[in-house]
């Protein structure tokens, strides 16, 4: 999430230096496009491991001792890659203002959420409210972002996403049981990935900052958070358990900082719209997991879903050469997201 953009961007403003040169400029379409296609994959693997990271982590630590791991060793990926790039943390009061707002709304705040809702609602359930944030993306960028308002066949592949999600997890069977409390946490967490996607897209882009910096400094905002609001909303952990420590640590290194490194880039290539398509295909990975690593049962709905799910993506990203030009022009100007840091 970075850089304010407070205008739409438009042709005569230099393409924004977070970006990579395959960003900038239309010489090259056939590596752009498989260069999101590659980092839509690895994220939704990464995230699709995710929520049974939470789950197991939640284990043997509070929620907000969870949620402080996973900010805590995603930031230290991050720092790593800035000592090996010889890169250093953006300087100005002001990107770091925006960075904290960022962290809050995008890591801080909906990671703890989960972490919550996870202790009385299934992974599954998770993954079905994670993979709202496009919907609500949608409907909130239809005010705040004028040039990414969806077009009539985005509407259709966000809503063809969502119906392989429905298709993956059986929603016709029905989900009785499910706790109202946790559930309505993760809707929330997924609202505030939501928001914090736009608050990022206005003001944190073209600060002239790379998005390694960007991504390492509101990673470490949120450890800040989220180390002193943990001790303030559970007791300190009594002891470090080893399978729920190692899920934290995957959870941090994988899930959010390496994440972090793709979405930033994802997000910048193709826009907050159809990269937040990743949470779409989270299910999916989470249910190959399930099968393989637990033993659940496969049935006809998961393959079919993944399908429509991958259709979904497809289309949102199915436009002409008009318009693929005009969008590479305002990703130029565009700001890194955290989805999701979303799971």
């Amino acid at each position: 999430m970075v850089v304010g953009m407070s205008t739409v961007a438009t042709p005569k403003q230099p393409p924004s230096p977070t970006l990579s040169p395959t960003v900038a400029t239309d010489s090259r379409p056939e590596r752009r496009g498989l260069d999101w296609r590659i980092n839509f994959a690895v994220l939704s693997v990464v995230w699709g491991f995710s929520f049974l990271f939470i789950k197991l982590g939640t284990e043997g630590f509070a929620p907000p001792y969870v949620s402080f791991g996973r900010m805590f060793f995603g930031a230290a990926v991050l720092v790593a890659a800035l000592v090996i790039k010889r890169q250093r943390l953006p300087r100005s009061p002001r990107t770091w203002g925006h960075l904290a707002v960022a962290a809050f709304l995008c890591n801080a705040f909906p990671f703890t959420l989960f972490a919550y809702a996870e202790l009385t609602i299934p992974t599954t359930l998770a993954g079905v409210c994670n993979a709202t944030t496009p919907l609500w993306g949608m409907v909130l960028s239809l005010v705040a972002l004028s040039e990414d308002r969806p077009t009539r066949r985005r509407f259709a592949g966000l809503g063809l996403g969502f119906i392989g999600v429905l298709v993956v997890l059986g929603a016709w069977q029905g989900f009785s049981g499910q706790d109202p409390k946790g559930t309505a946490m993760a809707l929330i967490a997924s609202v505030s990935y939501a928001v914090g996607w736009i608050y990022v897209r206005r003001t944190l882009s073209g600060t002239g900052d790379g998005h390694l910096a960007l991504s390492g400094g509101q990673l470490l905002v949120g450890a800040l958070q989220l180390g002193v609001a943990a001790p303030l909303l559970s007791p300190l952990p009594s002891a470090l358990p080893t399978v729920p420590l190692l899920a934290v640590f995957a959870l941090g290194a994988l899930g959010t900082g390496l994440a972090f490194l793709l979405q930033y880039g994802l997000v910048a290539e193709v826009g907050p719209t159809t990269a937040t398509m990743t949470t779409y295909l989270i299910p999916v990975v989470a249910t190959a997991a399930g099968v393989t690593l637990l033993g659940e049962e496969l049935t006809w709905n998961t393959p079919v879903g993944a399908l429509i799910v991958l259709a979904g993506a497809a289309l949102t990203q199915s436009r002409g050469r008009s318009s693929r030009t005009g969008r590479t022009v305002a990703a130029g100007d565009a700001t890194q997201g955290d989805g999701a840091a979303q799971s």
